[in-house]
């Protein structure tokens, strides 16, 4: 028997897949219709110019996400922080369908050359939905890797090269920073400010700022900055060349030690003694495991197994505890010792060039900016600047993650 759709014939044996067909070319309008809608006509992703990376290693990078998060997040650490991004799942969940769909054509073209000329053009739409989707996805990684929700940092700026004209300079940057955490809206409180008596200038000063994101934004001014200019006390009209560090830290976190059953190993077992009645003939003696950081303890000081089990846990949560905090004293050990550098002149982020009334950030591309006095102010022309850093920051990110898949 056969039947007949839209004037075509279709046999009884694949009849069920045909009219799946069907059914697709049928609604091939608002399939059409609901593309362009959706990621067609979204001009604005442009990602892989900025990128700057061959196609194909940019499509195996994508691969990769999209096969971590199609083995219900079986990767690495790095991956799994992407993936759980709701944006960037929802996005992943769609191009799953769409490869889907393709896959679905695909089988219906092989079993008949007129079905697979009837399913051309969705199968063209789908690929170019495809093709602007991967853009979007990576336009979402972009925008979301290397983000920071530390809302509370402490904040140190030390006068480095040049004597009194850094330390004049160290004061100078400290009022152009507290006036730009006003303009942020961030709170700050001053923890300590070490002034040269006489010059009015400052050896050092440290203070904690709070504000929404303020870890993320500050970090960009971490280094040594350099000031070029002609000091009040020079007698010959010389230029000085100084330096001032600063170190932008997140101040540490209370430590919360959550111990879930799935990261245990406990292992009982009879305890230990000289004999006699020091040797206790239960299995009460415990050794408890913490597979994610390897840490063991062993507890048998109590006859009671449901004791020594209490006991375990206390004395386990003090050692992961005790790791926690020197790794968070490491880090910000580490950190201070990287911005800070050696202070040296060469070794600058940013120079502040008086005579020339010009900003450079050194670690952007076009990064020179004029109207110093307006600069030092803080505001917008610095939040302006710490934004792009953040972007620049960000494409480095992206560029190192992709190039890992080559």
């Amino acid at each position: 028997m056969s039947f007949f759709v839209g004037g075509i014939k279709l046999g009884q044996c694949c009849f069920h897949n045909r009219f799946r067909l069907m059914s697709l070319w049928l609604t091939k309008s608002n399939i059409i219709n609901n593309l362009k809608n959706n990621i067609i006509e979204n001009k604005k992703y442009s990602c892989y110019a900025d990128i700057a990376l061959p196609d194909s290693t940019i499509r195996k990078y994508i691969n990769s996400i999209v096969t971590a998060y199609s083995s219900n997040y079986n990767c690495d650490n790095e991956l799994l922080s992407i993936i759980q991004i709701q944006e960037i799942s929802k996005l992943l969940h769609n191009r799953l369908n769409i490869e889907d769909n393709i896959k679905a054509l695909e089988e219906l073209g092989k079993a008949d050359a007129e079905m697979k000329q009837l399913g051309h053009d969705e199968y063209i739409a789908y690929q170019n939905n495809l093709n602007k989707l991967d853009e979007e996805l990576l336009d979402a990684i972009l925008n979301n890797i290397g983000r920071d929700d530390c809302h509370d940092i402490v904040f140190e700026i030390t006068a480095g090269v040049g004597g009194h004209e850094a330390m004049i300079f160290t004061g100078d940057l400290l009022n152009m920073y507290r006036r730009h955490f006003e303009y942020l809206g961030f709170n700050q409180e001053i923890i300590e400010i070490n002034t040269e008596s006489g010059i009015g200038g400052i050896r050092s000063a440290s203070f904690l700022v709070s504000g929404n994101r303020a870890f993320e934004l500050l970090r960009h001014e971490g280094g040594v900055h350099r000031v070029q200019r002609i000091p009040a006390t020079e007698k010959f009209g010389r230029m000085h060349t100084s330096t001032v560090s600063v170190v932008v830290l997140p101040q540490p976190s209370e430590i919360e030690v959550n111990l879930l059953d799935k990261d245990l190993k406990i292992e009982t077992k009879r305890s230990s003694g000289a004999g006699g009645q020091s040797v206790n003939t239960t299995d009460s003696a415990v050794r408890i495991t913490h597979l994610p950081t390897g840490i063991s303890v062993d507890s048998q000081s109590e006859r009671s197994q449901i004791r020594n089990r209490e006991i375990g846990f206390l004395r386990l949560r003090a050692k992961i505890y005790d790791k926690q905090l020197n790794e968070q004293r490491t880090m910000a050990g580490s950190m201070r010792k990287k911005q800070r550098g050696m202070s040296s002149r060469n070794e600058k982020i940013r120079t502040y060039n008086y005579s020339q009334d010009r900003v450079t950030d050194h670690r952007l591309a076009n990064g020179t900016l004029h109207n110093l006095k307006g600069f030092m102010e803080g505001g917008e022309n610095l939040q302006i600047l710490q934004e792009r850093l953040q972007k620049h920051y960000q494409l480095k990110l992206i560029r190192e993650a992709i190039e890992k898949c080559k």
